[in-house]
């Protein structure tokens, strides 16, 4: 009995304490691996090589890179930094940002629970693949399209609805409604290996993460030395990373596309970053973390491209030729086809299923870890151990996936996944921009400039973004853009015309005249001192400091292309899903995300309850113009915060001077 106490022991060992009582990473390694594997996951190995190859050529890496470092790696920083610097889960964080806010972070754990509960059952279509890879031959030899949709996902097809003179005369049905046994079995297994993985805390996941993340790592390295090593695996490669063409730059297909895939590849916007973050240690290195999950996720992807796009010359596959890829069709048809067609094709079957379980298994668990760390961080879930939040979490999350274990449950999970990447994962994060670039002490900014002011140049800014896209949605691009732009430009110079000279000097240029210090106050102020007030605490010592043009980037280039983003969304309900019941029920769903959001705006006291009673304080912000404020980083997490002058900024900017 005191062997198994001390195999227990080692492999689920408790969690180091940080000084304030908060559980700690065993290592930073262990933070980043665990962080790399929610990024990572199945959008890195299956989605990404379907974009690319819709977009074929080195050209795709032009917006590639440049969303990864203007979109994904500025939401990170944030992500990251606000979970290390607030000491708590997303609610706890977004309360730190303001008391309104607190409904943004909560819409920003449902999203990703929601995504968990269809996540898992994906797993378990793995999993069934992974089983059957040990049958020779291999079951889906000559029938590949025939085993995914009858033997794996097991669900008749549904009878289409209709819509004549732009109105539904029929909804599709579907005529089958029961449970898919397998399908469930594999499900309960993946719950439970989720479960494994996260339920005494970062302790036991600090462990897991190396087997979870590292064994990936190895794995794609296999996969692309034997994609590579197929005949015609060099047309392929030449169609990845060896043609040009230039004129696709000149369409906004391939921008949307690059912009989606670096959004969904890191992984913004469940959670999780701030989660886990959450468990560093005050004055970890956070920006450069930021920066190696980031890049780290990137570089994943575009080798795993390699593996991917060898299978693809070696099938002779060609865009131009009207085929069509999609994550489920690399992960379920083209890569297991390809397999069956190699020598000792059981083993590479394994291999690759293997991968893909464990990428999928690491970002299961850090989607519901958000979960689990608010509940957790209440008073309330406090008086439970972690273990019993956590299995009773794991256990209703294992019953509402059933209903994706249905025979019908492939469609449902196709248009929940699809409403929530493309509608409230995208509303959620732009959320995020608002509230960190201008709702962050936003108190500072009217008492020195003047509520009109304020409200003026708030409006202003929301309405150009959504006004923009909801013109060029119905008129065209062109108008969109110039209603954008004529709004915004309007709103500002009418806000800085009638806001009141302020006397708290702005640094540098912004400071030599009246004009630019009310249009600092106005436009740059509440990004400007969140990045100062965060990089107190991330940014001691020889850690990175979080830059001076990230707020500027959040605010006025990843919040609108997260507003175009989004207006894709409604058309194309309208045009075509809304004759579907699955997907009208996928479609509000999405919606609960804005009413939360909406009623932590208005409501926010009753959002208090995910909000431990030693944290209350943290949305309590004096007014302070330029003050840098570290009271909510304290040791002790005592009630009243600490109001710290930053004299003398290294980095040049103004102190809280007067004008004299």
């Amino acid at each position: 009995m005191s062997g198994v106490k001390r195999v227990y022991k080692w492999f689920a060992p408790d969690a180091e304490k940080e000084e304030d009582g908060r559980d700690k990473w065993p290592s930073r390694t262990a933070f980043v691996l665990a962080a790399m594997g929610g990024a990572v996951g199945l959008g890195n190995l299956l989605r990404y090589p379907s974009v690319v190859f819709a977009n074929n050529g080195v050209q795709w890496f032009i917006p590639y890179l440049i969303a990864l470092f203007f979109l994904g790696i500025p939401v990170l920083i944030l992500e990251i930094c606000i979970g290390q610097a607030y000491r708590g889960g997303v609610v706890v964080a977004f309360h730190g940002i303001s008391k309104h806010t607190k409904g943004v972070g909560l819409a920003v754990i449902m999203t990703g629970y929601v995504v968990a509960t269809y996540y898992v059952p994906i797993l378990a279509f793995i999993m069934h693949y992974f089983r059957s890879s040990f049958q020779s031959p291999l079951p889906w030899t000559g029938r590949g399209t025939e085993f995914y949709m009858v033997d794996v996902v097991a669900n008749p097809d549904p009878i289409p609805g209709t819509i004549e003179n732009d109105a539904v005369t029929s909804y599709t049905s579907y005529p089958s409604k029961g449970l898919v046994g397998e399908t469930v079995g594999w499900c309960a297994f993946m719950w439970f290996m989720v479960f494994l993985c996260m339920f005494k805390g970062v302790g036991v996941t600090g462990r897991v993460v190396y087997l979870t993340m590292g064994l990936p790592i190895v794995m794609v390295f296999v996969l692309m030395g034997r994609s590579l090593s197929l005949e015609n695996a060099t047309n392929g490669v030449k169609m990845y990373f060896a043609e040009w063409h230039g004129d696709k730059l000149a369409s906004g297909g391939i921008w949307q596309a690059a912009c989606g895939q670096i959004f969904f590849s890191i992984g913004v916007g469940f959670g999780y970053f701030t989660s886990y973050a959450s468990y560093n240690t005050k004055f970890s290195n956070a920006v450069q973390d930021a920066f190696i999950i980031g890049l780290s996720n990137s570089l994943y992807e575009v080798l795993a491209g390699f593996a991917v796009f060898g299978i693809i010359g070696f099938l002779e596959l060609r865009p131009e030729d009207g085929v069509k890829l999609s994550t489920f069709t690399v992960g379920f048809l083209t890569y297991p086809l390809a397999i069956v067609e190699m020598p000792g094709a059981n083993f590479w079957a394994v291999i690759f299923f293997l991968t893909i379980a464990l990428l999928g298994l690491s970002s299961a668990f850090a989607l519901v870890e958000s979960m689990v760390t608010m509940l957790c961080d209440t008073a309330l879930g406090r008086k439970y151990p972690r273990p019993v939040i956590s299995t009773g979490v794991i256990v209703i999350s294992f019953l509402l996936s059933l209903m994706y274990c249905t025979e019908f449950g492939f469609y449902l999970l196709d248009a929940v996944d699809g409403w929530t990447n493309n509608l409230a994962l995208i509303f959620v994060v732009w959320c995020e921009g608002i509230a960190v670039t201008t709702i962050y002490r936003h108190k500072d900014v009217i008492r020195q400039v003047g509520m009109v002011a304020f409200v003026i140049n708030t409006a202003a800014y929301m309405l150009s973004m959504i006004l923009a896209v909801a013109v060029a949605q119905s008129v065209s691009a062109a108008a969109g853009a110039s209603v954008g732009f004529g709004i915004f430009i309007v709103g500002t110079i009418a806000a800085v015309l009638l806001s009141k000279t302020p006397d708290s000097i702005p640094p540098r240029f912004w400071g030599k005249g009246a004009l630019q210090s009310k249009l600092w106050w106005l436009s740059f102020y509440s990004c400007n001192q969140l990045r100062r007030d965060l990089n107190n605490v991330v940014a001691q010592g020889k850690n990175w400091k979080i830059p001076v043009i990230w707020g500027p980037i959040i605010k006025y280039i990843s919040c609108p292309i997260l507003a175009i983003i989004l207006s894709f969304a409604y058309p194309d309900f309208y045009n075509e899903k809304r004759k579907d019941p699955l997907q009208i029920f996928a479609f509000a769903v999405a919606h609960i995300v804005m009413i939360i959001i909406a009623l932590g705006f208005i409501v926010p006291r009753a959002f208090d309850v995910f909000i431990p009673p030693e944290k209350q304080y943290l949305a309590d912000t004096p007014y302070a113009p330029q003050v840098t404020i570290l009271g909510m980083m304290h040791e002790s997490d005592a009630v009243e915060a600490r109001v710290v002058e930053n004299e003398g900024s290294s980095d040049g900017e103004a102190t809280n001077g007067k004008k004299g």
